[in-house]
C-alpha cells in the first residue's frame, strides 16, 4: 500500500451519528454520502452506517446506483437535478427521485404507468437557493399534480437552505455595485451584508406556506417534510420537521467557524504519509519548481510522497504544516504533483518516519485556510488514488 493514505475512524462516525440522532429526536436522520462520502470513501462508510440511517442522500443517480451495487438496502434520495432519460435507472435501482419540476414529475408518472412499476418521489421546493426545484410561489400546481399521481409514491417534500451556518451578521457593508453580465455578485468572496438566520428563517417561512397548500386542498397529512442541513441541524430546531440531512456535520466538521456547537462531533479522518527522502540542503539551493524557497543555513529537508494530484493543493505552497514525532514542521518549496518538501531544521528526521497531513492538531479548517477555500473542498478533493483504511469496522 502507498505510504500516503487516509485513515477513517468508523466508530467516530457512528458516535457523530448517534449524537445527531439524539439531538433531533424524534426526527429521522438522512445521512449524506455524496462525493465519495465527503472524501472519506463511500465503499467503507456506506456499508457501516447504512444499518443505522433512516435514509441516505446522494447528489447524482450514479452515486445511488453504486450504493445499490454495494448491497445497500436503505432508501436512497438522489437530491440533485435529473434528466428525463435517467428516469429508468430510478426504477431499476429503487432510487428516490427529487421531483424538481412539473415536467419531471409528469414524466415519472407516465413511465411508472407504462412499466407498471412504482417509484418513491420527494417534491423539491426552491425557497431561495435558485439551484433546482419549483419556486414556492409556483408550488401549488406541483402539489396538485402529485396528488393525482396514482403510480408514484409521493413520500416527501423538501427544500434546501442557502444560508444557515451562522447566527451572527456576516461580512461588512459593501458599496453598491452595478450588475454584471453574470448578475449582481461576481466571485465567491464578494463581501455583502448578510444575516444567515434572517435569510434561513425567510426560506423556512416560504416552505411553511407551501405546506399550507396541503391543508387548503384538504389533505390532512403531508408527506415527509425535511429542510435541515448541517447548519440548520445545529441552530434551527424549528426546521427539523420529520427528518434532518446532516452532511459535513456527520463527518465531524462544523459548517462554519462561528456556529453554535449544539451537537458534539469530532473529525473521523486522518491523512497520513511517511518520509521517503531526507537530506541536508545547503544555503542558496532552491527547493522545488521555481526555487521559491531557499535555506539560509544547512537545513534538513525531507520529502513526503503526496502532492496536488492527491488533493494536497498546489496553491498551499509554503503555507502548510505537518506533524512528525508530535511536532509541527513547515512545508517549503512549491508543492509538486506527487511530492512536497518539509523543513525539519536540525532535527534528525529519517526515511520511514510517520507524517500527519490532517489530524493530530492539523484540522480541515487549517488546510482550508492555507488553500483559500472551505473544509468541504479540502475533504472532497482528496484523490481516489489515496487509499482509504477503515478502522473499527466490526459492528
Amino acid at each position: 500500500m502507498r505510504p500516503t493514505y487516509l485513515e477513517v475512524n468508523l466508530p467516530q462516525l457512528k458516535q457523530n451519528f448517534e449524537n445527531i440522532r439524539a439531538h433531533v429526536a424524534p426526527a429521522k436522520v438522512l445521512v449524506v454520502l455524496k462525493a465519495n462520502a465527503y472524501g472519506h470513501g463511500v465503499d467503507g462508510v456506506a456499508p457501516f452506517i447504512a444499518p443505522y440511517a433512516d435514509y441516505i442522500g446522494v447528489a447524482i443517480a450514479e452515486e445511488g446506483i453504486h450504493l445499490r451495487k454495494l448491497g445497500i438496502a436503505t432508501p436512497i434520495l438522489v437530491m440533485g437535478g435529473t434528466l428525463l432519460e435517467q428516469l429508468p435507472d430510478f426504477f431499476e435501482y429503487d432510487l428516490t427521485l427529487a421531483a424538481s419540476s412539473l415536467d419531471l414529475l409528469t414524466a415519472a408518472e407516465q413511465l411508472a404507468d407504462s412499466t407498471r412499476k412504482s417509484l418513491k418521489v420527494h417534491l423539491k421546493i426552491d425557497t431561495g437557493m435558485e439551484r433546482i426545484g419549483v419556486r414556492e410561489y409556483e408550488a401549488e400546481a406541483l402539489i396538485e399534480k402529485s396528488l393525482s399521481c396514482s403510480h408514484l409514491e409521493i413520500e416527501g417534500i423538501f427544500t434546501h437552505f442557502a444560508n444557515s451556518e451562522s447566527m451572527s451578521l456576516r461580512g461588512a457593508i459593501a458599496p453598491k455595485q452595478p450588475p454584471t453580465s453574470q448578475g449582481i455578485a461576481s466571485g465567491e468572496n464578494q463581501v455583502r451584508p448578510r444575516n444567515d438566520m434572517v435569510e434561513a428563517s425567510l426560506q423556512l417561512k416560504r416552505f411553511q406556506e407551501v405546506l399550507s397548500i396541503y391543508e387548503k386542498l384538504g389533505v390532512p397529512n403531508p408527506p415527509i417534510r425535511h429542510t435541515a442541513n448541517s447548519g440548520a441541524t445545529l441552530v434551527m430546531p424549528e426546521s427539523y420537521y420529520d427528518m434532518v440531512r446532516p452532511g459535513v456535520l456527520f463527518y465531524g466538521v462544523y459548517p462554519d467557524r462561528d456556529i453554535e456547537r449544539t451537537i458534539e462531533v469530532k473529525p473521523a479522518l486522518t491523512w497520513k504519509s511517511k518520509v521517503v527522502f531526507s537530506k541536508i540542503t545547503q544555503p542558496g539551493r532552491g527547493v522545488s519548481y521555481g526555487s521559491l524557497w531557499q535555506a539560509e543555513a544547512p537545513t534538513r529537508i525531507v520529502t513526503v510522497p503526496c502532492g496536488y494530484a492527491d488533493g494536497y493543493f498546489r496553491r498551499m505552497t509554503n503555507q502548510p504544516q505537518v506533524v512528525i514525532h508530535q511536532k509541527k514542521y513547515q512545508q517549503v518549496g512549491r508543492i509538486c504533483m506527487d511530492q512536497f518538501m518539509v523543513n525539519v531544521g536540525d532535527n534528525d528526521i529519517k526515511v520511514g518516519d510517520d507524517v500527519t497531513l490532517l489530524g493530530n492538531g492539523i484540522t480541515a479548517e487549517n488546510l482550508a485556510d492555507w488553500a483559500g477555500t472551505n473544509e468541504y473542498e479540502v475533504m472532497t478533493n482528496i484523490s481516489a488514488r489515496v487509499p482509504r483504511v477503515f478502522v473499527g469496522a466490526v459492528q
